[in-house]
């Protein structure tokens, strides 16, 4: 069953060919952008201003934490596996104060909030989990399993707690095809052209 009925008029947009299983929680969707051929997977949860291009998968159970002012930013191609923790903000530990949001606010230790960005191309595998702040460099893909603790350089393949580079990804082919898609590739990245 697809939950996009619910959502479709408090979204801020949404594009064409969207699916939104009706297992999704989106807990702000008026700051929520998508745009054409995005599937958001059973069990996804989010809390954050998110802004999506073209052609994205959230896979089953991943979840993107860091209220209302978290923002994940996603270009096109790019997606998640299964399982994937995406943290745009979260308690600042060094700072002392209780933690936890049940805590009354002058108790509590400071929030640290940072964007995370996934260039075009980008995919993160099972059960990654990704840090406030960080940028996955175009084409960059994480390994399962693996904590993304500082950018990724792009087209490269990394692995591991931290994630660490293990080889370059070859980016001709997947460039071939966006632009059989209707995408146009220059530095600065892709550009819908039809």
């Amino acid at each position: 069953m697809d939950l996009l009925g619910k959502y479709q008029e408090r979204l801020k947009s949404v594009g064409k060919d969207v699916f939104i299983d009706n297992t999704v929680k989106i807990s702000r969707p008026e700051l929520v952008e998508l745009g054409d051929h995005i599937a958001l997977d059973h069990g996804f949860y989010c809390t954050v201003r998110m802004k999506l291009g073209d052609y994205i998968h959230l896979g089953p159970y991943t979840s993107v934490i860091g209220g209302e002012k978290g923002v994940l930013q996603m270009g096109h191609f790019s997606g998640t596996a299964a399982g994937c923790r995406i943290v745009c903000g979260g308690e600042d530990y060094t700072k002392g104060g209780f933690m936890g949001p049940t805590m009354p606010k002058q108790y509590r230790t400071e929030l640290k909030i940072s964007p995370v960005v996934y260039e075009d191309f980008v995919t993160t595998g099972t059960n990654v989990v990704v840090l406030p702040g960080i940028i996955l460099g175009e084409g960059s893909v994480v390994g399962a399993g693996a904590v993304v603790t500082r950018d990724t350089e792009p087209w490269t393949i990394y692995v591991g707690i931290p994630a660490r580079p293990i080889k370059e990804r070859p980016r001709d082919k997947m460039i071939e095809y966006a632009k059989e898609l209707g995408y146009d590739y220059s530095p600065k990245g892709l550009v819908k052209i039809i």
